[in-house]
């Protein structure tokens, strides 16, 4: 398998030493260059990142990486088996009985994900977004409800899976936040909340998933400093 894993980076680190990690400097429009792959080549996103976080290195991904795999994970966060990066070997058998790798579940400390959202940042965000669902992917509105009242979530965008389930997400989420950002003002964000399409990014991810009928395997994400 061709196995591309992009590492999410806005800093300088240490990546691991395996060749299917490869650093993505996100953000990277009008930034010191690292010397690694930068996410304003291309077709990119890269001047929206103060709003969208990692997800400009996942668009830049989407439009411009050819492989069979393919991934994301931080500079400071991994997926780990038995304390242990996961191998190119150790994907390859994963993917052979799975469809997709994501991060273990995590339960809302606040209820439902959507009582977690509203505590973390705002109940218009989530309004807006199921609006703007309703309006483009009105087939995911029962899976986004049920989402929404659970109390499990996987959050920092990371994933590993075939490109072209890769490609099928992006190209019904990134449509999905485009409209959001068009209906939404955030001039009276602070730099945090203004992170917003990111943050909805991450309860959009397991909507998508829930409506999938695919194999998916969780793998616990650990941080590691680099």
């Amino acid at each position: 398998m061709d196995i591309k894993i992009f590492i999410a980076a806005h800093k300088k680190f240490t990546p691991p030493q395996e060749n299917i990690y490869i650093p993505l400097h996100v953000g990277r429009e009008g930034k010191e260059d690292f010397g690694y792959i930068g996410d304003n080549t291309g077709e990119h996103i890269s001047e929206k990142n103060p709003n969208y976080c990692e997800l400009t290195g996942m668009y830049w991904m989407w439009k411009n990486v050819t492989c069979d795999v393919i991934g994301l994970c931080h500079y400071r966060r991994y997926f780990v088996q038995n304390d242990t990066i996961l191998t190119k070997n150790y994907i390859e058998q994963v993917m052979n009985g799975y469809d997709m790798i994501i991060g273990n579940s995590s339960m809302s400390p606040h209820g439902s994900v959507e009582e977690h959202y509203i505590h973390q940042h705002g109940k218009q965000d989530l309004e807006i977004c199921r609006q703007v669902l309703e309006q483009l992917a009105p087939d995911y509105l029962e899976a986004y409800d049920w989402c929404m009242t659970s109390n499990l979530m996987n959050l920092g965008n990371m994933v590993i899976t075939t490109k072209k389930l890769y490609d099928a997400y992006c190209a019904w989420l990134f449509p999905i936040l485009f409209e959001i950002e068009k209906q939404t003002d955030i001039s009276g964000y602070d730099t945090y909340q203004a992170r917003i399409y990111g943050f909805l990014s991450e309860r959009l991810f397991r909507v998508w998933i829930t409506q999938q009928e695919i194999r998916v395997r969780e793998e616990e994400i650990r941080q590691i400093e680099g």
